[in-house]
């Protein structure tokens, strides 16, 4: 989007800044002026979004033994993820060319759609099929949220807003897996899937009119420019395919037999890697340093944290003999000492202390810390379990700062009018990265019960996984921010 984008409002009205548009009289709160209304709304909808992500992981396991999808447990999150795929490019480019209100407004309704099925599903399929449309939603609202920041936000804000995106889940973190454990202990849970509705009536509500001031006014921006690509080459092809082939590979690694799981898994991978170019920034698969190793940063964080964190709940309640309720506290500490870190990066960031790429390598060891904790615990019956909540608070705090540091320095290097394609790169790779670290987790329970050797096993190599995924993240930090090209090199 170009920076006409942020001159829609009326003469009287203080128009927001777009990115890198100098102000007299800087703004000095995201809450301050005109800023104010859109930042609540922007809040909002994450919290939205927050609440169910926490509750639904609460209560997957026993909607997995209620539908008999234990042994497909890993869709259950998969199938949103990979849903999020599309969501998330279609609102990224729909945002560059028609602003945020119609991809925010589309998804909000969709998600509902998605909730209201997946809560009156019979079968394991046709809840996977309300997943599937929760996630086309959950991704149009989240790539509207950091589409937002890097449009209507000036530089200097940026960075608490990302902080205030984090601090978004932290009541849904303290009553989330509360209400939805509770209510799926004592009620059902579907009730869960039915208090989302009017949540999202709410959200929709208070969140679209502030959308409204950022929609396109007809000016053309570099986007509109562009020669048009023919519909296979475009974006909605391009996460259509990414989609179904890692939903393939996922498929396949849940088959026992070795003659079809490997040439299906192979084909899973041929089909996905060249869409997977096609839908992020280029570099992006060779990690190259800016943009594209910044896309593959939050992919490895997001494996690291949300794939552990996917089965944080399983473990607990299968190994430890926990309570939903309470297996979803370990969920609770993660999301508010994420919190807590995000804080502390913009504080850091605030005062020039250090560098971004410090703190994504500091993030990924803290949250490998944490990794470790919780497979400890997980993994050893004789180690409290409440251990375990303590262990991802720590892995909360290293996920906050990296992820802050991360997200900032990525979006600072977009130019205005790619600023939704790169903020649903980001929101593409979170959700790709989670979707398949979550699949994996699946086929190894799945091949743990066709072989007999127990859940304990499985977690067990899903969180060597994940830690490795963590280190890889710490060597990668140095390529966030790229190098200028040498004066007279001819680079572009």
């Amino acid at each position: 989007m170009s920076q006409q984008a942020g001159k829609t409002t009326d003469a009287a009205e203080e128009p927001l800044a777009p990115p890198g548009t100098a102000e007299p009289q800087p703004a000095e709160s995201v809450f301050a002026g005109s800023y104010r209304a859109l930042t609540l709304g922007v809040i909002l909808s994450v919290s939205m979004v927050a609440f169910e992500s926490l509750g639904v992981a609460t209560v997957l396991p026993g909607i997995a033994r209620d539908l008999d999808g234990l042994g497909a447990y890993g869709w259950g999150l998969s199938a949103l993820m990979l849903a999020n795929i599309i969501g998330t490019v279609l609102a990224g480019r729909s945002a560059d060319r028609r602003g945020p209100w119609w991809p925010a407004a589309s998804g909000m309704l969709v998600f509902a759609a998605g909730c209201a099925v997946a809560g009156a599903a019979t079968s394991w399929p046709l809840f996977l099929l309300g997943r599937f449309g929760q996630g086309l939603g959950v991704g149009a609202v989240m790539a509207m949220a950091y589409t937002v920041i890097g449009l209507a936000y000036p530089a200097h804000l940026r960075a608490r807003m990302f902080a205030l995106l984090s601090s978004a889940w932290t009541i849904p973190s303290l009553i989330g897996p509360v209400i939805t454990g509770t209510l799926a202990d004592q009620t059902t849970w579907r009730a869960v899937f039915l208090l989302m509705l009017p949540i999202i009536a709410v959200a929709a509500l208070l969140t679209l009119p502030g959308l409204r001031r950022l929609n396109r006014t007809g000016d053309e921006t570099a986007a509109d420019a562009a020669p048009a690509l023919p519909w296979w080459k475009g974006p909605l092809a391009g996460a259509v395919v990414l989609t179904a082939g890692t939903g393939l590979l996922l498929q396949a690694l849940l088959l026992k037999n070795l003659a079809l799981l490997i040439p299906l898994s192979l084909l899973g991978v041929a089909i996905a890697l060249p869409a997977l170019r096609q839908v992020t920034p280029e570099g992006t698969l060779t990690a190259r340093a800016g943009l594209g190793a910044g896309t593959v940063i939050r992919g490895l964080l997001c494996g690291a944290y949300f794939g552990s964190e996917a089965y944080l709940p399983l473990g607990l309640q299968e190994l430890h003999g926990m309570s939903s309720a309470t297996a979803g506290l370990g969920l609770s500490a993660g999301a508010i000492t994420w919190v807590l870190g995000s804080a502390l990066q913009a504080k850091r960031d605030g005062k020039g202390q250090g560098s971004r790429a410090g703190g994504v390598a500091l993030g990924f060891a803290v949250l490998l810390a944490g990794v470790a904790i919780i497979a400890l615990v997980i993994l050893t019956p004789a180690i409290p379990g409440w251990i375990a909540i303590v262990g991802w608070g720590i892995g909360g705090i290293g996920m906050g700062i990296g992820f802050n540091a991360s997200t900032t320095e990525t979006l600072e290097q977009a130019p205005a009018e790619r600023q939704g394609e790169i903020s649903g790169a980001l929101q593409l790779a979170q959700t790709l990265a989670t979707g398949v670290i979550a699949g994996l987790g699946g086929a190894a329970i799945a091949i743990a019960q066709h072989y007999d050797v127990g859940t304990r096993a499985a977690l067990f190599g899903l969180f060597g996984l994940t830690a490795a995924l963590s280190l890889i993240g710490v060597l990668l930090s140095r390529r966030l921010r790229a190098t200028p090209a040498p004066a007279g090199s001819g680079a572009s």
